[in-house]
């Protein structure tokens, strides 16, 4: 099973960029994605932004795991 997680772009030049997902930065490749532009949610996997998805769609899904990690540390 692959897991992707949904950041945000934050900085971008050429085929690299700057994520945020839940205040952790990454920097990612996004040479599969085309007219990303900073502000813009994608799927992350592996390094690589795999897709692009819906703002409410990313802040959802990163609510839900931010969610799951605090009760697994109860």
């Amino acid at each position: 099973m692959c897991v992707a997680i949904p950041c945000k772009v934050i900085n971008m030049d050429r085929n690299k960029a700057i994520v945020d997902a839940g205040g952790a930065q990454r920097e990612i490749n996004i040479m599969l994605i085309e007219n990303l532009s900073i502000g813009d949610y994608v799927l992350v996997h592996a390094g690589f932004a795999i897709a692009k998805v819906e703002r409410e769609t990313a802040e959802d899904t990163l609510s839900l795991l931010e969610s799951y990690l605090a009760e697994e540390q109860r």
